[in-house]
């Protein structure tokens, strides 16, 4: 049976046919683009450029500086806004040991008025930093308290909303510092310190400048280390009046901290539960650490397909110098992808036929903006399976993201999420001390609750006063680690079935922590195979009214890519049981799924691939998995999609 459905793009509107195998009517399942009834139904756009969000700019204060002179002003402002339409700029004050003067801040902030642009200061409390390793102030230096007040009072005295750059951290280990500490850890004492810092030296010395001002706190995108360094995810977001998020996921590969791409999503989602409110004041991208220019628009498109209300651009010297934007390496450049550049410039070029700047890093930034805008009506709020992260957590560090990359959305949130029919708990989640009775409550009422290998390790010791992990199961890392090269899948007793793609090739081993468990106690319903042994993969446990399963993770988490795809692609079948659809891809596709039905696919991969749909019936709210095997033919329903690289593709239910 073939049915016709409608994808909606960030370019417009092209028609795809795709292969679908169903056993019930697609009549409400076909996939359509909200043509004009639907957009006529959507909200009314909000004041700016864009219809669903803000777009912001940073200035830094030597830029600040700069743009004080009106010819220099005039003419970058002419080029920023001419190839990235702006609502609002930051203008930084201060910055590693530079202030402005205030005359030149009042010059700065006068001329983006003037041109009806939305104005807020900007801080960075840093003291400069050695070859690129930063340098943060010395708290317990009084130089140095002085400045960061000072730079607070300013600030406050020329805008109403500040906004700490995130280098609002403390890394210094000076004599002083380390009198200071005393016993304590070096995580205790910067958070001791930066609790009183925020406080002290930011938030009370703006809000005596100005009554009125709202300081803001960024926070970067290295999360899980946060607390070594003085973050704190507890305490100082109710303190500060809002906080802001780092999405500059830059390059996977040669950058120092890989991160991946999912992240320039997840982060965004986990920030909004960090506050009372729920609040997230925007998304930060910058230019800095990509080998080709999609991985720019990606990070925008990820960051707004988490429905951020505003962007900001870091910097301005990118989005309004007369620099050329570097393509870099594009072997995709000829295809259909979203992010067509060299359509974009050559488009850019015919309107602008006396430009004396090439196309620049603005216009690469407007036409990805102009993307995601264009379907960010038809998405509701973003779901996803939630998975607790405590604040001032770390374990198996950033495993969030890499499911994400393996098609699993995944929503982390600060607050353990007891209303979930299915949760997934990693290390992280191992510190809070109440977490084994939060676990039997789920399972007692009839939910599911997915743990890690790493959560297993981190909660088995039954000296624990709630017993640890083995009174809700009996099983326990080793310590051992097995090198494992096939994989098979099987629900009960008997036969399993590989799920190696092609039997003929070379297995590639992946190094995995051993847990030891009792036969027919759990069941190793997806293990691994070395040798003559197997290991359990994924183990599944009936608990009280409910369901438990053990994810055993590579001991390289980036494995999970090295893996064959449909290992993964069983585990979704059990983590997504309770979710209308999910896909089944190889890694580097990411799906994101809304509560109106809405989904989107993403490609970060350089060749188009083929993607599953799988839609599959939605066991009852607050109830374990049926028996029946989760993914059986009597449930599905599947389609094909064809992704090119380095794009996504919008689907929105008729």
């Amino acid at each position: 049976m073939r049915t016709s459905i409608t994808r909606l793009t960030g370019a417009g509107v092209v028609a795809a046919t795709i292969a679908a195998v169903t056993v019930a009517s697609l009549a409400s399942l076909t996939l359509q683009p909200a043509h004009a009834a639907a957009q006529a139904a959507a909200p009314a756009p909000k004041a700016g450029h864009y219809k669903h969000f803000k777009t912001a700019i940073y200035i830094p204060v030597n830029v600040t500086k700069e743009l004080s002179d009106p010819k220099v002003f005039e003419h970058q402002y002419a080029r920023a806004m001419s190839q990235v339409p702006f609502d609002k700029v930051y203008i930084e004050t201060y910055r590693d040991l530079h202030f402005a003067s205030d005359a030149e801040i009042d010059t700065v902030k006068r001329q983006f008025q003037a041109k009806g642009v939305e104005v807020a200061g900007g801080v960075t409390l840093a003291a400069g930093g050695f070859n690129g390793q930063f340098m943060t102030f010395d708290y317990e230096l009084p130089e140095h308290r002085k400045m960061a007040r000072q730079a607070m009072e300013q600030a406050a005295r020329h805008f109403d909303t500040v906004i700490l750059d995130d280098f609002f951290f403390y890394t210094s280990k000076s004599d002083a510092d380390i009198k200071a500490k005393g016993k304590r850890s070096w995580t205790q004492y910067r958070l001791d310190t930066m609790r009183k810092v925020s406080k002290e030296l930011v938030i009370g010395p703006a809000k005596a400048a100005n009554p009125n001002v709202k300081v803001i706190v960024k926070y970067p995108n290295w999360y899980e280390h946060f607390q070594g360094l003085g973050f704190d995810l507890e305490k100082q977001p109710e303190m500060f009046d809002g906080i802001y998020a780092g999405t500059e996921t830059r390059d996977p590969v040669i950058t120092d901290q890989l991160l991946q791409q999912y992240e320039s999503y997840s982060v965004i989602r986990y920030y909004s539960t960090l506050r009372k409110d729920g609040r997230n004041g925007g998304g930060w991208v910058d230019t800095y650490s990509i080998r080709y220019l999609d991985r720019f628009a990606e990070q925008l498109w990820d960051t707004m397909l988490a429905k951020t209300p505003e962007i900001t651009l870091f910097n301005w010297h990118p989005m309004a110098q007369d620099m050329e934007a570097v393509a870099g390496e594009r072997p995709w450049a000829d295809q259909d992808t979203s992010f067509n550049w060299n359509k974009i410039a050559a488009d850019w070029r015919a309107a602008n036929p006396d430009a004396k700047a090439p196309p620049g890093w603005g216009l690469a930034a407007g036409a990805a903006l102009r993307q995601v805008d264009a379907v960010l009506g038809q998405l509701g709020e973003p779901t996803g399976v939630p998975s607790y992260k405590p604040p001032h957590s770390s374990g198996e560090d950033f495993l969030h993201n890499y499911l994400g990359n393996v098609g699993i959305p995944i929503a982390m949130t600060a607050r353990f999420p007891a209303g979930a029919s299915t949760i997934l708990l990693t290390e992280a989640a191992a510190t809070d001390p109440g977490i084994i009775g939060k676990i039997k409550g789920q399972l007692q009422a009839g939910k599911t609750v997915f743990v890690t290998s790493g959560f297993v390790k981190a909660t088995q010791d039954t000296r624990r006063k709630d017993g640890g992990f083995q009174d809700l199961l009996e099983v326990y890392a080793t310590g051992n680690q097995v090198a494992l090269n096939d994989y098979y899948n099987g629900y009960g007793a008997g036969n399993g079935e590989s799920l190696r793609e092609d039997p003929k090739a070379a297995p590639k081993d992946v190094i995995f922590p051993e847990l030891h468990y009792y036969t027919n106690d759990a069941w190793p319903i997806i293990r691994g195979v070395s040798g003559a042994r197997g290991f359990p993969i994924l183990l599944m446990n009936r608990y009280s009214k409910g369901l438990l399963y053990v994810l055993t993770i590579p001991s390289n988490i980036g494995d999970l890519y090295s893996m064959p795809p449909g290992v993964m692609h069983n585990v979704s079948k059990y983590l997504m049981a309770d979710r209308p659809l999910r896909i089944e891809a190889p890694s580097g596709v990411s799906l994101f799924t809304y509560d109106n039905g809405a989904y989107v696919i993403q490609s970060f991969r350089d060749t188009p691939v083929k993607v599953r749909v799988v839609k599959q019936a939605v066991h009852a709210a607050g109830k374990a998995a049926a028996e029946t095997v989760p993914g059986s033919s009597s449930q599905e329903q599947v389609s094909e999609v064809t992704i090119p690289p380095h794009s996504f593709r919008v689907f929105a239910k008729s």
